[in-house]
């Protein structure tokens, strides 16, 4: 029997029970669980999870409301979720409703993640106006999840109109999450060595606001030292397509130091390209970005699964081991194999 004086939410239907239309009324009801499970049929790779979320997707389409959508990023130990926390509670002060989408990394070799995301948001993830989803990295470039931009839409669908997407960490391939933010805040560390050497230029170049963090104690002046290096080394980069002008400042997660003048510059920003019509390009060039993102997805995922490659690969893939053939005729042998079996096959049967 369920315990539903522990938790209400017990006394909903399971999961397994649900049609899309049950699932849709309760996220636009606001109601997080229902949410929390939806977000888990969008990243189940079984056929009948997907087509369910999908449908679930299309029907939270569009938005009820508009939002801001922020990319947060920074080196390992910058102190991301500390931040993200302090934040956080500024921005619900401020009578809005926050999703934290934490993208956590996966083992290359046991493909776990760890997802104690969480509990390093403790007050932030008991708060009735904030929703904290971690989610494995996986195997997707860019430092997001697979379903990132999906959980997105259903966390605005839901009422939530301030979302923050936090990144693996800083990388060659983090760049992935420009594609689907409107604002990209960059958080560094005070005296971490050479300041411009130690993150990427391209990382830079992508941020609107740079944050230096842990700006406390001894480590102020560190902090004043790297915030005025940054700004001399943003006059040599090219102006930005929004013709926003990036800023530099310094904050403390620890003291809440800065953090409001950060939500306040992302207001400014946010007004600024709504002005000039910028946010909404943006958001349009995102969309078509990510069609073409799925294309790609969808071809590679009916591609491996297609049961005539199978034994096929296999053979290519050894004799391409053993050197007999290049990696690029082996993979030009079977394309065509693919694309000679989609012509001979019913679209009923090429469901991904």
């Amino acid at each position: 029997m369920l315990n539903t004086d522990l938790n209400p939410n017990l006394s909903q239907p399971p999961r397994s029970n649900r049609n899309a239309a049950s699932y849709v009324e309760e996220i636009l009801n606001g109601n997080r669980v229902i949410l929390s499970q939806a977000i888990t049929l969008l990243e189940s790779t079984r056929p009948d999870h997907q087509t369910l979320a999908q449908e679930i997707l299309e029907r939270c389409l569009p938005p009820k409301k508009e939002s801001i959508r922020i990319g947060i990023t920074g080196s390992p130990g910058v102190g991301k979720s500390t931040f993200i926390e302090i934040f956080g509670l500024k921005v619900i002060e401020n009578g809005h409703k926050l999703a934290v989408l934490a993208i956590d990394p996966s083992s290359q070799i046991t493909k776990g993640s760890i997802l104690g995301d969480k509990t390093r948001m403790a007050q932030l993830s008991t708060n009735d106006h904030a929703f904290v989803r971690p989610s494995p990295a996986g195997d997707a470039l860019g430092g997001v999840a697979h379903r990132t931009r999906e959980t997105m839409l259903l966390c605005e669908a839901a009422g939530f109109d301030t979302i923050l997407i936090e990144t693996v960490g800083v990388g060659q391939s983090e760049i992935a999450v420009r594609s689907m933010v409107d604002c990209f805040l960059l958080l560094l560390l005070p005296g971490a060595g050479d300041e411009l050497q130690g993150i990427k230029r391209g990382i830079v170049e992508m941020a609107d606001i740079l944050a230096v963090n842990k700006a406390d104690g001894d480590r102020v002046l560190l902090a004043k030292r790297a915030q005025q290096e940054y700004k001399n080394a943003l006059h040599l980069f090219p102006p930005k397509t929004s013709n926003w002008i990036p800023e530099v400042v310094t904050c403390s997660a620890t003291t809440g130091e800065g953090i409001k003048e950060i939500w306040d510059l992302i207001q400014k920003f946010r007004i600024f390209t709504q002005a000039n019509g910028f946010f909404e390009q943006q958001r349009r060039e995102q969309a078509r970005h990510w069609l073409f993102e799925s294309i790609e997805v969808q071809l590679k995922a009916l591609f491996y699964q297609n049961e005539g490659l199978k034994s096929v690969l296999k053979q290519t893939e050894q004799a391409v081991i053993e050197g007999n053939i290049s990696s690029s005729k082996g993979a030009a042998e079977l394309i065509n194999i693919f694309i000679n079996q989609v012509k001979t096959t019913p679209s009923t049967e090429m469901s991904p």
